[in-house]
């Protein structure tokens, strides 16, 4: 029976790697799925052995600087995405229904496989955001949902871009990386300083944001499940990305309650409500941002800032 496993595995192993875009192969981490594996599982350890086992010893880096470049840096990037993806199909000729991938070696077609791939290594690039996290010891922010989203899905993605690198299944990396734009102009702009604290009051709409992009992902993919016929070359690319919205939609719809119906920040570890006198004092309190992966606390990621409240009690200053 292992031997029956086995064999149907490395079967369906092999029609994934012959099902890839030769466009795509040397292109790089495009050469098989080892090197974007080793990287993941390097990301890994780093994330929950290594990189806290550097750092437990040590003080916080701060790295000011650094995290307003790369904050910086990935909105110009992200921008640039968007407008690939728009100029590669989106907005020349897509018809934002069933949209084909088109495999051929016209410009529009290369064009298109070229940002779809642009969109994967970007995904490499952002496991930046935890390293930043590990070596400045904000361990709450490291959440569950944080390292499945710059581990496993990176992964999946590296199959659906080298199957299927354009088409109607691009849809959701476009509006992902409209997102990026403003979420890392957020971040940024948090990593910039106090002075830049007032420019900041839309962090709540932030999760909106999120809340808007997972819904328009999942209505856009479920079209396919309504048409009578639709030439998409790889339908388990639209079940997964209608996994994944669905998913990430109840997860954030979740947050919101808890965040801001609730005021409350998950995980609970990280709030300790204190009541004195009939007056509610709030410790390490925060609302959260997320973009699928990255929590952020008092509307700060990457430069987190501290807010103190103060309650007069028997003539003494009590300080959350």
């Amino acid at each position: 029976m292992l031997e029956t496993v086995k064999d149907r595995v490395l079967e369906a192993y092999g029609s994934l790697l012959a099902a890839r875009d030769p466009r795509l192969k040397d292109y790089p981490l495009m050469e098989s799925p080892f090197s974007m594996t080793a990287i993941l599982l390097a990301y890994l350890f780093f994330v929950l052995y290594a990189g806290p086992k550097f750092m437990a010893n040590r003080k916080p880096f701060q790295l000011k600087e650094a995290m307003i470049i790369y904050n910086l840096s990935l909105v110009g990037l992200s921008a640039y995405i968007v407008y690939e993806f728009l100029m590669s199909g989106w907005a020349t000729g897509y018809t934002w229904r069933c949209d084909p991938c088109d495999y051929s070696n016209s410009p529009q077609g290369l064009r298109m496989a070229r940002v779809a791939w642009l969109f994967l290594f970007s995904k490499f690039i952002e496991l930046m955001d935890t390293v930043f996290f590990v070596l400045r010891k904000k361990h709450s922010q490291i959440t569950f949902l944080h390292i499945f989203h710059h581990s496993f899905m990176p992964w999946t993605w590296w199959w659906g871009v080298s199957i299927v690198p354009g088409g109607m299944g691009s849809f959701h990396a476009m509006v992902n990386s409209c997102v990026h734009v403003i979420m890392y102009f957020y971040y940024g702009l948090s990593a910039a300083g106090p002075r830049f604290q007032k420019f900041l009051w839309w962090k709540k709409y932030m999760t909106a944001i999120q809340l808007t992009q997972f819904v328009l992902v999942s209505l856009h993919v479920s079209q396919w499940y309504f048409m009578e016929s639709c030439d998409f070359q790889v339908p388990v690319i639209i079940h997964l990305i209608w996994l994944y919205g669905t998913f990430f939609f109840v997860l954030f719809s979740n947050f919101w309650y808890q965040a801001y119906i609730k005021g409350k920040r998950l995980p609970k570890n990280t709030q300790e409500t204190t009541k004195t006198n009939g007056s509610t004092i709030v410790t390490n309190g925060s609302s959260g941002v997320s973009n699928g992966h990255a929590i952020h606390e008092n509307g700060l990621s990457n430069g987190k800032k501290h807010h103190e409240n103060g309650n007069a009690l028997n003539g003494k200053m009590k300080k959350a």
